[in-house]
């Protein structure tokens, strides 16, 4: 083992240049350095079993940087894979999710024209084995590690469909997730462009669409950051900027070290500088998707609509380090143009469970967009309309949770070999009797209502305070009446249960682009957002009330 001590000697040097408060911060360092080095050098000599010194290594560093924030990330040589989806939104793979149901990892959505959807794989198919190797008992993580390779190499999958084992050779591509997953006009001048993340051609991909729905008729546009966890500053600054004149501030970055202080102005002349405009976020919309909200709505030049964002305000760079390794690292956060920063946890001032704290209402600060309406920061993105997400009920909730709805469509797509296109398909009476008669024969699922679970607590309540023998009759009574009748309330939540299976149904047929013009049918928030773009009198009212 290298020794320690060399790069000790030579860093006195530094030590001696610097202030009384420098020189303390400095032996700080190089002090637990080197006691890092010594507990490496003791385990090498006297564990018990040789040390796994690079995977405890990795251990020690995640550790480590977790104390910081949840995105000062070190990336292993052998995790670029997760690094180049991060920055590209590209990887090495079949082109498939997956997700973990029950114990076991089934493909849940195939991307069109990709390895998995054109070797034959299907959403239901549930992974056997990947190369030989039983996937039974892994985790969806180690299932995708499994699945994802370089492009050109060949995997063979086995899968359960409908009780038969299929085995499937699938050759591996370099597989791009679209920056844009749907596009196209909502009605004939309303244009609909939902970005999935800011990837290194976010902007282009952005751009493209739009000029395209112009030659289409656009009028109106909608950008919909909904579920966009964020990703590079630079392309959310530019595709503010086709919105927004050439020479507007969009954002500016603060941090400790004094070069990483910047400004971020628009540099082209727009595309499209005075098109009515709605931008959809939500609670998962973050980072960059906060940048382009925030500063479009600072500047009164989009209608926000939906629900408060999440409240990222950091902005991290990635460094390169030796062998292959990387560390992204939080520099700085960011402002937008009216001097807000929406970050809204403080991952240095946690609480007992070590989880970080809102920032403190006391601490929130009222700020002013171009047309003087009033913007908070350390809270998000607050929408111009806000939209109280839609609630499930007990039911349906419960039906999503036990994955009734995917497995019923596996078992309903089984049997049709095309359906209507995207905007037209129902389920229909038929087809949703089929799914009460599915959820009926399923003896494990198990439905109470809020006031049955409540009920019961009350019960537990009352039986320790020894006064339930006093009011039992009457108790009886009143869980009788409350009692669960599931036919009726399949009934009654029709309405609600019936789009989702619908949805699903379409995906397979149509995949993503299908699904989210199917979703158009019954979403609220594309509805509300027609409703304001075609109401110019509302519009302008919001951008200057």
């Amino acid at each position: 083992m290298i020794k320690f001590y060399f790069f000790l000697i030579t860093s006195l040097f530094i030590v001696q240049s610097k202030d009384a408060f420098g020189q303390s911060r400095e032996f700080e360092i190089l002090k637990n350095l080197e006691l890092i080095d010594q507990v490496h050098e003791h385990l090498e000599l006297y564990f018990v079993d040789e040390p796994q010194t690079g995977k405890i290594s990795k251990v020690a560093i995640d550790a480590m940087l977790k104390e910081l924030d949840p995105y000062t990330v070190f990336y292993h040589e052998s995790n670029m894979e997760d690094y180049r989806l991060m920055t590209t939104g590209e990887y090495g793979g079949i082109g498939a999710l997956i997700r973990s149901i029950k114990g076991d990892t089934y493909i849940v959505e195939p991307y069109e024209g990709k390895p998995a959807q054109t070797s034959g794989l299907k959403a239901g198919d549930k992974i056997i084995s990947i190369e030989g190797i039983q996937m039974a008992a892994k985790t969806s993580e180690q299932v995708s590690t499994a699945l994802k390779g370089p492009k050109g190499s060949s995997i063979k999958i086995e899968v359960e469909r409908r009780g038969l084992i299929k085995s499937f050779i699938v050759e591996r591509e370099q597989i791009k997730i679209p920056d844009v997953p749907y596009s196209g006009m909502i009605d004939d001048n309303i244009a609909y462009v939902k970005l999935s993340s800011f990837s290194q051609t976010a902007f282009q991909s952005v751009q493209s669409e739009y000029q395209k729905l112009q030659d289409e008729g656009m009028r109106y546009a909608i950008l919909d950051l909904r579920n966009n966890g964020g990703g590079l500053l630079f392309e959310a600054v530019k595709i503010v900027n086709l919105f927004v004149p050439k020479g507007e501030l969009v954002v500016y970055t603060k941090g400790r070290v004094e070069k990483e202080n910047r400004e971020f102005i628009t540099r082209e002349v727009p595309l499209f500088p005075d098109i009515p405009l709605v931008v959809l976020i939500n609670e998962n919309s973050a980072s960059a998707s906060e940048i382009v909200a925030g500063s479009l709505q600072d500047m009164d030049r989009a209608v926000i609509i939906g629900q408060q964002s999440f409240g990222k305000g950091l902005v991290q760079r990635t460094y390169d380090l030796k062998y292959g390794s990387k560390l992204k690292v939080t520099i700085s956060k960011y402002y937008t143009p009216s001097g807000r920063c929406v970050q809204r946890l403080e991952y240095y001032d946690r609480n007992i469970d070590n989880a970080p704290e809102e920032i403190s209402d006391s601490l929130i600060r009222t700020f002013k967009t171009k047309n003087g309406r009033d913007v908070i920061d350390g809270r998000g993105i607050v929408p111009d309309k806000e939209l109280i997400r839609n609630t499930f009920s007990e039911l349906t909730s419960e039906i999503i949770i036990n994955d009734l709805i995917f497995e019923f469509v596996n078992q309903y797509v089984s049997g049709i070999d095309s359906i209507s296109g995207p905007k037209e398909f129902e389920l229909g009476d038929d087809g949703y009797n089929d799914f009460i008669s599915f959820v009926e024969t399923r003896p494990d699922f198990k439905y109470s209502t809020i006031v049955e679970k409540k009920l019961i607590e009350i019960k537990e309540i009352l039986q320790k305070d020894s006064i339930y023998s006093d009011v039992q009759a009457a108790f009886s009574n009143l869980e009788k009446i409350v009692k669960t009748d599931l036919l009726k309330d399949l009934e009654r939540y029709k309405t609600e249960i019936a789009p989702l299976i619908e949805n699903e149904i379409v995906a397979r047929f149509y995949f993503q682009k299908g699904k989210t013009v199917h979703s158009f049918s019954f979403s609220d928030v594309i509805k509300e957002s027609r409703r304001i773009l075609k109401t110019p009198s509302e519009y302008a009212k919001i951008l200057n009330q």
